[in-house]
Order: C-alpha cells, then structure tokens, then sequence
C-alpha cells in the first residue's frame, strides 16, 4: 500500500521540528495512524481519519471484492480457453483478470486492517502490500499494451497485412513475462519495506523506510509509480487510440453508426481510465512534492491529504471491476460466449440436448480489410475483442 516513514528518537524525547511536525506519511489508505505532533504547543490528532477509514474503506472494498470478483473471473473462464485466445489483445485481457483478481484478494485484509489494525504478523504484511502494489502496476501496464495492440491489428487491416503463427504467440508470451516482470520490480519495496508498525493507538501494516533513504529517495518512489502507473500507459493509450480513432473514421468499408460505436468505446476506455486513476495520481504528486519542500503546514491541511488519499484510491481500485466491462463485455464475441454458456448450462440443468452453436460473428471495426482484398477470410483470428 501507500508507503510510510518511520521517525527519528527525536520523535521520541519531544523534540520534534518543523520537518517532523509538517510531513507524516505513515497514514496509510487503510490504516491512518493517530498523531501528536508538537509544534508551538500544537497537537494534530488523526482520530478522525481512523474513523472515517474505519467505515469508508470496508464498504468499498467489499463492493469492489463483489463485483470485481464475479467480472474477472467470468472473464479467465472464458479466455482460460487456448481458442480464444487469438490475439495479443486476448491474451493481455486474460492476463489483466487475474492481475484483477489477484489485486482484490488483498482487499479483505485492509479493510480488516482499518477497522482492527493489522493481526497476520510481518511475513502477510509484506506479501500483502507486494500482492497490491505489483497487480496495481500490472493492470496499468496491460492497458497500455492492448491500446499498442489495437493500433497495430488497425494498422495491419488498413494495409491488408497481418501476422500470424507460432512465432507470433512466442511473443506474445515474452510481452507479458516482460510486463509482468516490471510490475514484480515495483512491487519489490513493498516487499522489502514493508512491516507490521506499532503505535499508541493501533498495530498497523505499512512501509517503513530506514533514515539513510533520505526525503529524495522517498520521492522518487513517489514519483516512479505516478509515472509507470499513470503517465506512460495513459500517453500511450491516448496516442494510440488517437491513431485508431482517425484510421476507423477513414474507414471507406464501414457504415457511419460502426465508425460512431467503435469510437465511442475508444473514448470510454480512456475516460474511465482518466477519471479513476487521475485524482489518486495528482494526490500522489503532491505528497512526493510535499516529501521534498515540505509543503504541508496545517493540520487541517494534513487530514485533508489523509482523507483524499483513503478515497482517490479507492476509486483507482474500482478500475479492477470496469475492467472486464470495458475490455470484454463490450465486444460482440465475447458476449457471445458468455450467452452461449449460459445457454449450454440451462440445458444441462434442464435435461435437454446441447445444440452446436456457432460463435457469433464479431461485429470489429478493426477488421476492416482493403477493399480488393478477399473476404474469404472474415473468420480471421486477427480480431479484436473489445471494440463493437
């Protein structure tokens, strides 16, 4: 989870300065440790902040358990299955449900971490918070990797070229292993730093960073995740789906109302991401801008930031839930699959007779061919999977 700091023994006999008084980033999302903080013969209790953390994150992050939980894994049923994955699109969808999954799963530990403090001991904590921080990083990155991938089929289609075979699969392969692989490598402070924390009020699981790190290293942690996390994949997302965008509306072999529904869930993607990720990105800048100038000077202000972050990350954290709406559910295929499923279940349980359906067809913009190319070969499994 969020990162937090430990305090000098000058914390301890009294003499606190500005520097300690002003900064305390130990309040975490789930857990907002209470803090006296002496400063001209100022105290800055946190009793608010637990209790609104207290009530606020466990209801969130059962509804995001819910609903996340139920969406993605419909979505790894399906594409669990080697025929769907036919793309480089399929196979980063898949890979986005489980990072999904994995990063719901923590929940139920911080929202028990807010209400009673953290009870599992230091080797749970640390996997925990590596679990969060390495599938938030993972799902960032794998949006940006399917909007290259969607600009790359819109490419290919528009010069009637494309790529396929075993090789191309290998790759895919080594895409994901790299994605994943990043994600690991910003999930590795969490997994070194983060320990079991006791205060005066509550027992608490947080990252502690030893005193040599110094206020820049801490930044640039700060600053690191907001650019991985946000910046890169959304500057790629925008570019490429920009790009998409002007192919589709080019597009001489497709009617305007395709063009119009393929393009409205282009915005949609990048709007979602946009809303739920840059409120928690902007809070992020201003504790890393606050970690190195020391910004904070109020303790009003403080609790502000405090309660900020317990909802901006929230709302980041429901992008886990959109996800397979946006990237699965949204493509005709793919509710295909699932109503044909439900079809076969009914049966089953009904006692009748499967009947062999085929897959519906995909109604993608981005399978539009050069007009002197043959259309013998619509059952291409160069698609896409997420556009209508």
């Amino acid at each position: 989870m969020l990162e937090g700091f430990s305090w000098d023994n000058r914390l301890k006999k009294g003499k606190k300065n500005m520097e300690d008084f002003y900064y305390h980033d130990d309040q975490d999302l789930n857990h907002n440790d209470s803090y006296e903080y002496s400063y001209d013969h100022s105290v800055c209790d946190k009793q608010a902040v637990r209790s609104f953390a207290g009530v606020f994150l466990p209801v969130i992050y059962s509804l995001a358990l819910v609903v996340g939980l139920a969406g993605n894994a419909l979505v790894v049923k399906i594409y669990a299955s080697r025929s769907r994955l036919r793309t480089l699109t399929d196979v980063c969808i898949l890979n986005l449900a489980v990072s999904d999954l994995l990063l719901l799963v923590t929940l139920p530990f911080w929202a028990a971490d807010a209400v009673h403090g953290w009870r599992l001991g230091t080797p749970a904590c640390k996997m925990t918070s590596f679990l969060y921080s390495a599938n938030f990083s993972c799902g960032m990155l794998l949006l940006a990797c399917i909007s290259v991938d969607r600009y790359r089929a819109v490419s290919q289609a528009a010069t009637g070229r494309t790529v396929r075979g075993p090789k191309l699969r290998k790759q895919w392969l080594l895409v994901c292993l790299a994605l994943w692989a990043v994600a690991i490598f910003l999930g590795i402070p969490e997994l070194v730093f983060a320990t079991v924390k006791h205060s005066h009020y509550r027992v608490f699981c947080t990252a502690v960073y030893p005193p040599s790190m110094g206020r820049p290293a801490k930044a640039s942690l700060e600053l690191l995740e907001v650019t991985l996390r946000f910046a890169l994949p959304f500057l790629v997302m925008v570019g490429c789906y920009g790009l998409v965008g002007r192919t589709l509306s080019r597009a001489p072999g497709l009617r305007r109302g395709k063009k119009w529904r393929a393009l409205r869930v282009l915005l949609a993607v990048v709007a979602v991401f946009l809303l739920t990720q840059l409120p928690y990105n902007v809070v992020k800048l201003c504790r890393a801008l606050d970690i190195i100038y020391m910004l904070v000077t109020d303790c009003e202000v403080s609790k502000g930031l405090d309660h900020a972050l317990q909802v901006t990350e929230s709302l980041a954290l429901t992008h886990a839930c959109i996800n397979p709406l946006l990237y699965a559910f949204v493509g005709s295929s793919f509710r295909g699959h699932v109503l044909k499923t439900a079809k076969h279940l009914g049966q089953q349980l009904g006692g009748h007779p499967r009947t062999g359906e085929g897959e519906p067809a995909v109604e993608i913009a981005l399978n539009t061919r050069n007009p002197n190319q043959s259309r013998s070969g619509s059952e291409e499994p160069d698609t896409s999977t997420f556009t209508m």
